[in-house]
């Protein structure tokens, strides 16, 4: 059975390709023509995070590289390839797309739902029905910050934080049309926030809490001081993130997949069955860049110059003041305790943050205590 990957060279797409290659012997990477050498990418990845010389090796002959534009009907490709491309598949999986929660709506559309499209159109060309694997969010959930959201749920009463979700919350929605029109069964993955505990490299691809660490630095520099400084943003002290180690996300991902479709769509929520509480990430924040956070019920009527500059990336604060759950239901009696990760503790979260043997600094006022292994709620 012959599957392609779309977006194997990102965070996730790289943990999906090692965890494919497990069980296929050649897997098709649908890379984004110009963005570079996929391969050489890959090729990287597999080195720096411990692979057998011997695996590296035979990759060149186990990865065909198709360069292709997702925002192009047929992919970009003549009619012959595309058609060739979709005839040669069985299974489609569509990880490619755009996580900028600063993203305006048009752009990421393009990126996110217009790029669906034409992977749906790949799907719908190939004579052989290739299923199709669907990478998209939990946070299709949209703007409601209590509460459960369900697997079979896909509305969004209360609007959206950001457009990245209402992207993936569209793309989704063209996932059941197509099924329903090809009368076709997708499976749609639904990852909470991805995570790692692999030291930070300028050779692999970034994940969600360096992108937050990046944007507070900017904002630090902007305000011009070297000094700790105490910045208000609206959160919960009870409020909970989900976070998920990428390589049992991508491993449990392929697991379903190997399960009995129902013939239409049947949605995961791959997500920790523990959450992490808020006031946890805040004291990751306070390690990672000079501040000090404080939680507040509502925007400040003054804010300071800092907090100002903050409010320009709304997509990253609102979460710190959710706490509904994600249900797993549907996952956890697909795949039993197996289902089930590791916790996601503080030391966890700061050795994906911190370079390659940086030890745990203290924030000011914290005692030189030891971090217990995982705190919830």
């Amino acid at each position: 059975m012959h599957v392609a990957l779309t977006g194997a060279t990102g965070f996730l797409g790289l943990c999906l390709l090692r965890r494919l290659l497990a069980t296929h012997r050649s897997v098709t990477v649908l890379a984004h023509a110009g963005s570079g050498n996929a391969l050489h990418r890959i090729t990287r990845f597999f080195e720096l995070t411990g692979s057998p010389e011997a695996f590296v090796d035979r990759l060149p002959g186990r990865l065909r590289v198709v360069e292709t534009d997702l925002a192009l009907p047929r992919l970009g490709l003549s009619a012959r390839t595309f058609q060739r491309l979709a005839d040669g598949l069985a299974e489609i999986w569509h990880s490619a797309g755009s996580i900028n929660l600063e993203g305006d709506l048009p752009k990421l559309r393009r990126t996110n739902v217009e790029g669906t499209r034409r992977v749906l159109e790949l799907a719908a060309a190939g004579r052989g029905a290739p299923a199709i694997r669907h990478v998209s969010t939990a946070f299709v959930a949209g703007g409601r910050r209590t509460g459960v959201a369900y697997e079979d749920e896909l509305d969004a009463p209360d609007g959206f934080e950001n457009a990245y979700e209402q992207s993936k919350y569209e793309a989704e929605l063209l996932v059941h049309d197509w099924s329903r029109e090809h009368g076709r069964p997708a499976l749609v993955l639904r990852p909470g926030i991805l995570v790692t505990d692999r030291p930070p490299h300028p050779e692999l691809p970034s994940h969600p809490l360096q992108v937050v660490e990046r944007i507070l630095r900017d904002a630090l520099g902007a305000a011009g001081s070297g000094d700790r400084l105490r910045v208000r943003t609206v959160g919960h002290p009870h409020g909970r993130l989900n976070l998920l180690q990428v390589e049992h996300a991508a491993d449990v991902m392929v697991r379903l997949a190997g399960l009995t479709p129902s013939g239409g769509v049947d949605t995961y929520h791959v997500v920790h069955d523990r959450d992490v509480p808020v006031p946890t990430v805040v004291q990751l924040l306070e390690r990672l860049v000079p501040l000090s956070i404080d939680l507040v019920s509502a925007k400040p009527d003054d804010p300071s110059a800092l907090e100002a500059l903050l409010d320009f990336y709304p997509g990253m604060t609102a979460y710190l003041a959710h706490r509904r759950r994600f249900d797993d239901t549907r996952l956890r009696t697909r795949l039993g305790p197996s289902a089930a990760s590791a916790p996601v503790s503080l030391d966890y979260l700061w050795s994906g943050l911190a370079p390659r043997g940086g030890a745990l600094p203290l924030s000011p006022g914290v005692p030189p205590a030891p971090f217990p292994s995982a705190r919830y709620a």
